[in-house]
C-alpha cells in the first residue's frame, strides 16, 4: 500500500516525460541525419563537420543550462495561478537567452581560428570554417527557441516542442538533400548545404513553436503582447542567479565526457572509436533519464507554488523510482547485448582492417559493462537534478556536481586511463566515479531540503 503512493503517480510521470524524450531524441536524430548524409561526400567533409560541431558542444550546453531557470519559475507561478509573474519570469527569460545567443554565436565565430592551431588537417579546417559560421549563427533561433521550450514544459504543455523539433527534422532533412547533393533545383553546396539545413530547420521549428503557444489558450498570453525591453532589475537577478549555476552545471558534465573522448585519442584511434560507440549507445538511455528530469523539474515546481511540500516529497520519489527502475533495465540491456550492440557500428566486412575492428569490439564490450552499471548513478543524478531545479535550488549542486566531475571522477579517469593497465575502462571507471558521487551527494541534499520544507509547514 505504501508503494501504491508512489506508482499511482506513475502515468501522469510518463506523459510528461515522453514528449520531452522524443524531442531531444528528435534532436539527436538531426545530427545523425547530418553525419549519414555528410559521411556520403568523404572523411573530409565528415571530419569537418565533427570538427565544428565540436565548437558547438560546449556552446550549446552553457545555452540550454542556462535555459532551464524559466521552467521552474514558470512551473510555481502556474501552480499558483499568478499569470503576471509566470509572464515575467519567461519574458525576461527569452530577453536573456536572446542575448546569450548572439554571445555564443560571437564566441564561437571568433573562436573559429583556433582550428588552425589545433593539429588538424589542413583540408578538413577549410572544410569545417564556412560550416562553422552557419551552424554559429543557428545558435541565436536554438537559444531562443530554449527559452519558449522551457516556459511550455514549465505550463507541462511538453508535446508543443515535441511537435516544433519533429517539423525541424522534416526541414533538416529536405534541405539537406538539396543543399549538399544539389538536388530540385538547388546548388550542390557540400557541407555548406548541411549547415544551411541546419539553421533554417532551427529558425523554422522557433516559428513553429511559437505559432503553437500563440494558438493555445494556457499558453497564449505568455507569447504574445510581450513587451521586451520592459525589465526589472530583480527579475533578472533572480533568472541569472538561477540560470548561471545551472549552465554550470551542464557544463560540467559535458566537459568531462569530452575529457574522455580527449583521454581516449591519446590511448590511440582503436580506444576512441570504442570509446564513441559506449557513449553514444549511453546517450540514448541518457534522453529518458533527462526526460524525467524535467517532469520532475515541473511537478515539484508546481507543488512548490501551491506550497504542499509533502505531495512536493512523493511526487519526487515516484519518479525517482520511475526512472531508476528503468535505468535498470537499460542496464540489463547493456549486459546481456555488450558483445551484440557494438557490432552495429562496425564493418566487419572489411578484411584490411580485420584486426582494428576486432580491438574496437573488445574494448567496447568492456566499456558497455561500466555504461550498464552506471545508467543507474547517471539516471538518479540527472533526476535528482531536476527536482532541485524544480526547488530553485541550483548554487549547492553547481559545488556538487564540481567536485564530483573534477575533484573525483577526473583524476580517477586520468590516472587509471592513462598510468595503468586498465587503459579505457579505466577512464570509465572515473566516470562511474563521478556519476555515482554526485547522485549519492545531490539526493542527500534533496532529503535534507524537503524534509527541512516540510518542518516548515
Amino acid at each position: 500500500m505504501v508503494l501504491h503512493q508512489y506508482t499511482k503517480e506513475f502515468k501522469y510521470n510518463v506523459k510528461l516525460a515522453t514528449p520531452v524524450i522524443l524531442g531531444m531524441l528528435g534532436h539527436t536524430l538531426v545530427a545523425f541525419v547530418d553525419n549519414i548524409m555528410v559521411g556520403q561526400l568523404g572523411t573530409a567533409e565528415l571530419a569537418a563537420v565533427s570538427l565544428g560541431n565540436s565548437f558547438m558542444f560546449i556552446a550549446m550546453s552553457l545555452g540550454i543550462g542556462f535555459s532551464t531557470a524559466i521552467t521552474p519559475l514558470v512551473a510555481e507561478a502556474d501552480g499558483e495561478g499568478n499569470l503576471a509573474y509566470g509572464k515575467s519570469s519567461f519574458k525576461h527569460g527569452l530577453f536573456l537567452c536572446t542575448v546569450l545567443g548572439v554571445a555564443l554565436f560571437l564566441m564561437v565565430f571568433f573562436a573559429k581560428p583556433l582550428m588552425y592551431i589545433m593539429n588538424q588537417p589542413e583540408e578538413v579546417v577549410e572544410l569545417a570554417m564556412p560550416y562553422l559560421t552557419l551552424v554559429a549563427i543557428s545558435l541565436i533561433p536554438l537559444i531562443v527557441f530554449q527559452a519558449f521550450k522551457q516556459c511550455s514544459d514549465g505550463l507541462s504543455m511538453t508535446k508543443h516542442p515535441m511537435y516544433a523539433t519533429i517539423i525541424a527534422n522534416v526541414v533538416n532533412v529536405v534541405l539537406n538533400y538539396m543543399f549538399i547533393f544539389g538536388k530540385f533545383g538547388a546548388p550542390a553546396m557540400g557541407v555548406v548545404g548541411a549547415a544551411i539545413g541546419t539553421l533554417a530547420s532551427r529558425v523554422v521549428m522557433l516559428a513553429y513553436l511559437w505559432y503553437l503557444m500563440s494558438q493555445n489558450l494556457k499558453s497564449k498570453d505568455y507569447v504574445t503582447n510581450i513587451k521586451f525591453f520592459t525589465l526589472t532589475k530583480s527579475m533578472i537577478k533572480k533568472l541569472l542567479g538561477l540560470g548561471f549555476p545551472s549552465a554550470l552545471q551542464m557544463f560540467f558534465e559535458v566537459a568531462i565526457f569530452t575529457a574522455a573522448i580527449w583521454l581516449s585519442g591519446i590511448l590511440g584511434k582503436n580506444p576512441q572509436a570504442a570509446n564513441q560507440i559506449a557513449l553514444n549507445l549511453s546517450s540514448m538511455t541518457f534522453m529518458v533519464a533527462m526526460g524525467f528530469s524535467v517532469a520532475a523539474m515541473i511537478r515539484v515546481g508546481n507543488q512548490k507554488g501551491m506550497k504542499r511540500f509533502r505531495e512536493l516529497r512523493r511526487i519526487a520519489f515516484s519518479i525517482f523510482l520511475l526512472s531508476t527502475m528503468l535505468a535498470v533495465l537499460f542496464a540489463i540491456s547493456f549486459l546481456l547485448l555488450k558483445d551484440q550492440l557494438p557490432k552495429i557500428y562496425l564493418d566487419f566486412d572489411d578484411a584490411n582492417n580485420i584486426a582494428d575492428t576486432l580491438e574496437v569490439l573488445t574494448i567496447a564490450s568492456k566499456l558497455m559493462l561500466i555504461a550498464a552499471i552506471f545508467q543507474i548513478s547517471d539516471t538518479l543524478q540527472v533526476v535528482v537534478l531536476g527536482a532541485l531545479r524544480g526547488m530553485q535550488d541550483v548554487k549547492i549542486p553547481t559545488f556538487i556536481t564540481f567536485i564530483a566531475y573534477w575533484l573525483i571522477g577526473f583524476p580517477i579517469s586520468l590516472y587509471l586511463g592513462m598510468y595503468t593497465e586498465y587503459a579505457s575502462a579505466g577512464i570509465w571507471i572515473g566516470l562511474l566515479a563521478g556519476l555515482t558521487a554526485s547522485a549519492v551527494m545531490l539526493l542527500i541534499r534533496f532529503q535534507y531540503l524537503s524534509k527541512r520544507l516540510i518542518v516548515g509547514e
